[in-house]
């Protein structure tokens, strides 16, 4: 759980949480040592636990897609409202306003509860038939009834990524920046469906402002990455294939490929000892390659197979040794 909400977060973001939750719980403590002699040391107090509530709601929800933020600003806002009077002006009722924002948090959890699994469900069904038409007619409907979420946009394109429709699904992507200019996920998507498409320049643009949005985010790197590989650009491979490294990519597969990527930059620009290097990191993560194996030999894996089908075969390769490092960078 913990390191799931790292990895939600990302490393900026939860080093301001954890600054601002230690800055205001220290202040606090030291106040307690004069709380009986001054009387303003209890509303500051009160004051530093707004600002720890607050803060630790912005920087969290900043990483919600819109349609989940405004749920839970729905949910918390009169709960904060209520905090407020309680520490400030109504301070003799703040025992029964803690209570009452506590009840409307938990029925703001029943009230403004996410439809969206449920509406999901029969294109999550037709999806694992590989029912492609019928789950895009699914979330078509879904998305006439709400045009303006753009997690609805993502799932359709990846459902039409899924069956080979990419200038449909390249148009959702461009609907969810319009709809989000600062969504790394829609630029992201724009960049991935762009690699699919073969057009690696309209890709690395997308890709860029993906990672320049999420600049803590281990796949918006990975996949700026791989579209440097393709386009032959290995200095910035290595400086964006680096800093996906140091974001603690945590499967064994992306892994995998980020070294290979790495090999074939340092490779390309003549680095032997850095290419070996990355080959014997290769080699300590087979079952990456095994896992990317079964992976594609799915029946749904068709495009994945196309974007990176070579590159597992050509890490395969050069891990059981029959294949050179310099073969690989052709």
């Amino acid at each position: 759980m913990i390191d799931r909400f790292r990895l939600f977060l990302g490393p900026a973001r939860l080093r301001a949480l954890f600054i601002l939750i230690a800055v205001t719980g220290l202040a606090s403590l030291m106040l307690n040592v004069v709380i009986d002699d001054f009387d303003w040391v209890r509303p500051v107090q009160s004051l530093l636990a707004l600002i720890a509530l607050v803060g630790a709601a912005v920087i969290i929800g900043g990483r919600l897609d819109p349609a989940e933020r405004g749920r839970w600003l729905a949910i918390l806002m009169p709960a904060v409202g209520a905090l407020i009077l309680a520490g400030t002006v109504l301070t003799d009722f703040a025992l029964p306003l803690a209570g009452a924002a506590l009840g409307w948090i938990v029925a703001g959890l029943f009230l403004f509860r996410a439809k969206m699994p449920m509406a999901y469900q029969k294109a999550i069904r037709a999806l694992r038939k590989a029912d492609y038409e019928t789950a895009v007619k699914v979330m078509d409907q879904i998305i006439k009834e709400e045009p303006d979420n753009p997690s609805h946009y993502r799932f359709r394109a990846e459902l039409l990524r899924l069956w080979g429709k990419l200038d449909r699904a390249r148009r959702d992507y461009v609907k969810i920046t319009e709809l989000d200019p600062e969504s790394a996920v829609g630029f992201n998507g724009l960049a991935e469906v762009s690699l699919q498409a073969g057009d690696f320049q309209r890709a690395h643009e997308a890709a860029l402002r993906a990672a320049a949005l999420a600049p803590d985010d281990w796949v918006a790197l990975y996949n700026l990455g791989m579209i440097e590989d393709r386009l032959r650009d290995s200095a910035a491979a290595i400086e964006h294939l680096s800093a996906a490294l140091e974001q603690k990519v945590p499967d064994a597969r992306h892994r995998l490929l980020i070294h290979f990527y790495l090999l074939r930059a340092y490779a390309r620009t003549k680095q032997p000892a850095a290419a070996a290097e990355q080959l014997e990191k290769m080699q300590r993560l087979r079952s990456g390659l095994e896992e990317w194996q079964k992976i594609l030999a799915d029946d749904q894996a068709a495009t994945l197979r196309a974007v990176l089908g070579a590159d597992v075969e050509l890490a395969a390769e050069l891990i059981a040794g029959r294949m050179p490092i310099e073969a690989a960078a052709e």
